[in-house]
């Protein structure tokens, strides 16, 4: 279901989209007004697919997994295919997010803490002027408010849907509700809210050119040493399938 050309890391195929390509994709999706599940492939999400068979099958199934990451653009090259860009999943919304301030497509902002939403809406209405954000949720919910989630969503009619509850629950959450939500572009963010509230902030340029911005991630958030394991295994997992 994916597009274009694809890499295939570690059993999870990655459409090798550059950012400009990713925008193009998207708006047809739009225009196609049908739902669309669109991920943003990174190496943690990869190692998690390898044990999580749901995301997996939910990778496999979605429209469009652009390389998010450092790690995922270095297996890609590592396999031959030196022309890969990185998407990065904060800039692709952010890119999304211009175009629907020029082009009248409606936004909803959903997951993460209420005062976070809440500020990622004031300073991306701020940020892209003519932008319309219909509707906002954060990301604390139980299963018995799930109906009423999707049905708030669903009768706000927006074009794109930015889910920020974290991988996998985001891919999942979405996967689950794809048909009833009825949101040609549904996407999971991760933490692009926090960015954007400045509640986090990102890497600086250089160190996300020269692929750094996991350690500056490290360094501004060190409970995610745990979660930062993932990449040494990743990358020897990737060097091993290679021998293979």
């Amino acid at each position: 279901m994916s597009v274009g050309i694809k890499a295939t890391v570690l059993d999870v195929s990655i459409d090798t989209v550059t950012m400009s390509e990713a925008v193009v994709k998207l708006e047809q999706f739009i225009a196609e007004k049908t739902p669309h599940l669109v991920a943003t492939a990174n190496a943690e999400m990869v190692m998690l697919a390898q044990e999580d068979n749901e995301l997996a099958a939910i990778l496999a199934n979605s429209h469009l997994v652009v390389p998010d990451g450092a790690g995922v653009v270095w297996a890609i090259r590592h396999q031959g295919n030196t022309i890969v860009e990185r998407v990065a999943g904060y800039d692709l919304a952010q890119n999304l997010l211009l175009e629907a301030s020029k082009k009248g497509y409606r936004v909803f902002l959903f997951g993460s803490q209420p005062d976070i939403v809440a500020k990622a809406k004031t300073m991306a209405l701020a940020r892209y002027p003519g932008l319309c954000i219909v509707g906002t949720k954060h990301g604390f919910f139980t299963a018995e408010d799930e109906p009423a989630i999707v049905q708030t969503i669903s009768a706000a009619k927006p074009d794109i849907l930015l889910a920020a509850l974290g991988v996998p629950r985001q891919e999942k959450w979405l996967a689950k509700n794809l048909e009833k939500l009825g949101v040609p572009i549904c996407m999971g963010v991760g933490g692009t809210f926090d960015v954007m509230a400045g509640a986090v902030k990102r890497a600086p340029l250089w160190m996300q050119r020269t692929s750094l911005e996991w350690l500056f991630r490290l360094l501004c958030q060190p409970q995610r040493a745990i979660r930062m394991l993932a990449l040494p295994k990743f990358a020897l997992k990737v060097m091993l399938r290679k021998k293979d």
